[in-house]
């Protein structure tokens, strides 16, 4: 019999039959090496676990500390849930049961309202389903047949979701036990693997996100390999709960949303602070760095749309108006009003790079399901700038902003990793364009020896990019800055500089941000502090707190003193006991807490206490005030 060689995960080489089937190699990896998923092997393209191998292959295995792992346990972990509902709740018609980030739901269409009780129901449920060690199969149907299969079933979601299908596109099923799901997969092979289960919570979401459909109940919940696991998972999501910006804004008064303006934040004088805070920050690092900024308009031709491309790819989030019986569209991005001013005149290569940074608002339509807080909403400003470039610029630039990003992040104490997403199937330009900005943004990473994960598929439609995933301090990842290369915008908008031959010559445009959207920021800022801001960027950062009427002059004596130089401070003269006061002060999460009492007053000094510190002592003021101006200058 003819042999071929398999590697295995660990970096073994073994040989086998021509022939062997996916299953009878997974038999033979050692417990230690990985979870092994159905569809999630050789050379990504095999769908089934009988799948036969006959050449020389690297074989892949997923684990759950990957990425591609957790969402492959996750979502197995849904198609549980979902038998479990089944077994319980007879009737019940089942939507979409995804995994994300930090586990897994489903939605259900039943007169049963769910409780906590339920939940609880269902947990047991699952972990008997669990124990029975079912295994998923896989099978597929052609469109008609999966049509009727799913309407004699009464699954009208099911129904709807492939009649949304494209015509050619293969209509996959996966059975577990007595229930059948329309699921692309992959799966876990072996569910005993899903060991510790907790539902979350219950939740109401219209089908397809759409306010004009029926509200499904969603469960959402998480499952891992080890209780352990598990029990660390849940402490996260109690300090997460503790560190909700949407709670901390109200209690901070930084900013609120109301019904009048869903998914449109009002800004509170406090959470101000804080904004112009971070755009001071981002003008001064721009400016050092040689960039310019503009203000372009918020609504524009809707011609302009069709040019950029932005029309046929993104006109669904976008909001229209009419001028003068013309058709104009409210910006959901920036780059092509930057594009504008660029071709307001003519540059030579002596001019380029070219750099534009803007504080942009833009409007993009979200469904009312999915806003949440600052960090999803339908206004935002994002700190853009676009990059004009000579070709020969392209790799310098890249390394420039790199190392902007790195130097913001690190002041606010973020660790984070890069991602870079490649052609997406609906973009634009051609294979070379693509292949030659990849390779840039690639070059520009390994000249800083910066290691990055691959999205395969995942760049914008006119461009390949990186992607800033940043670390909070309780362990989360955000996507914030992002940079983009861009071939096809100067090709559609005509742009050109006039080279050192005197010739025409076309610029290669760069798209980054750095916050990414000023609201979303702040949000992810209050999430990653605590409330408990650094004292360069909190909204008060002293309070001085008399301890009778008669110590009240001496303390708008010492204000004065402080905000001459530039510190925010406010005085609590209430006629309250001091240890309300600081009690009220330590609420508000203010860093420094001033007592003054009679031996302050003689001496010239204050009683400082330090946010999570306590007690510092008793200090002049001048001494205070530059100590407290030096931590400002230093971000500390």
């Amino acid at each position: 019999m003819e042999k071929i060689k398999i590697t295995l995960p660990d970096g073994a080489v073994r040989e086998y039959d021509k022939g062997v089937s996916v299953l009878d190699i997974t038999k033979d990896i050692s417990e230690g090496l990985a979870r092994v998923a159905l569809g999630a092997v050789v050379n990504n393209e095999t769908k089934g676990m009988q799948e036969t191998i006959n050449e020389d292959s690297t074989f892949r295995v997923v684990k759950f500390e990957d990425k591609e792992g957790k969402a492959i346990f996750w979502h197995t972990s849904a198609h549980i849930m979902a038998l479990a509902v089944q077994n319980l709740f007879p009737g019940v018609k089942f939507a979409i049961g995804p995994a994300i980030d930090s586990g897994f739901y489903y939605d259900f269409d039943t007169e049963h309202r769910f409780t906590p009780e339920d939940l609880e129901k269902i947990e047991n449920e699952m972990a008997r389903i669990v124990k029975e060690g079912h295994i998923l199969e896989r099978f597929v149907m052609d469109r008609n047949e999966a049509l009727e299969y799913f309407k004699e079933k009464g699954e009208a979601y099911k129904v709807d979701l492939i009649e949304h299908f494209p015509e050619d596109e293969e209509i996959s099923f996966y059975t577990l036990g007595e229930f059948t799901d329309l699921c692309a997969g992959p799966h876990l092979y072996d569910t005993k693997k899903v060991k510790a289960i907790k539902l979350l919570s219950i939740a109401g979401a219209y089908w397809r996100g759409d306010e004009k459909n029926k509200m499904l109940q969603r469960i959402y919940g998480t499952t891992f390999e080890k209780k352990k696991d598990l029990e660390e998972h849940l402490n996260r999501l109690e300090e997460a709960k503790k560190r909700d910006h949407r709670k901390l804004g109200r209690e901070l008064d930084l900013f609120s949303i109301h019904e009048e303006g869903p998914g449109f934040p009002f800004f509170h004088p406090k959470g101000m602070v804080i904004r112009n805070i971070l755009e001071n920050f981002w003008r001064d690092e721009h400016t050092k760095r040689g960039y310019g900024e503009i203000k372009t308009p918020i609504i524009l031709n809707e011609g302009l749309w069709h040019q950029s491309g932005h029309w046929d790819h993104y006109k669904e989030n976008m909001y229209f108006t009419e001028i003068d019986k013309e058709d104009y569209a409210i910006k959901p991005m920036n780059c092509p009003g930057s594009i504008l001013t660029y071709k307001s005149k003519m540059y030579s290569y002596r001019d380029l790079p070219l750099r534009l940074g803007e504080l942009g608002l833009v409007h993009r339509h979200e469904l009312s399901g999915a806003l949440h807080g600052l960090m999803r909403v339908r206004s935002f400003v994002q700190d853009d700038a676009h990059l004009y470039t000579l070709p020969s610029q392209i790799k310098d630039e890249l390394i420039n902003i790199i190392d902007l990003a790195d130097y913001m992040y690190n002041i606010f104490g973020f660790k984070y990793h890069i991602e870079l997403s490649t052609r997406p199937e609906n973009s634009m330009g051609s294979e070379e364009q693509w292949e030659i900005a990849t390779n840039g943004l690639i070059e520009a990473l390994k000249e800083r020896d910066i290691e990055y994960i691959v999205n395969e598929g995942d760049g914008a439609f006119y461009g390949p990019k990186i992607d800033f995933q940043l670390e909070d301090a309780i362990g989360r990842t955000w996507q914030c800055g992002t940079i983009q290369l861009d071939f096809q915008m100067p090709e559609r908008f005509d742009l050109t500089y006039v080279d050192k031959d005197n010739e025409k010559k076309r610029p290669v445009m760069i798209h980054r941000t750095i916050y990414g959207s000023m609201e979303r920021f702040m949000g992810i800022l209050i999430e990653h502090y605590a409330g408990k801001f650094p004292v360069w960027l909190a909204p008060v950062q002293a309070t001085i707190l008399p301890i009778s009427d008669k110590f009240n002059d001496y303390a708008y004596e010492v204000k004065k003193s402080m905000e001459n130089k530039g510190i925010r401070v406010e005085i609590d003269d209430r006629s309250e006991k001091i240890g309300y006061k600081i009690r009220e002060a330590q609420l508000q999460q203010i860093p420094y807490m001033l007592v003054v009492g009679e031996k302050e007053v003689e001496e010239q000094l204050v009683s400082v206490r330090k946010r999570d510190e306590g007690d510092k002592g008793q200090i002049k003021v001048e001494e205070f005030i530059s100590q407290v101006v030096e931590e400002v200058k230093e971000k500390k």
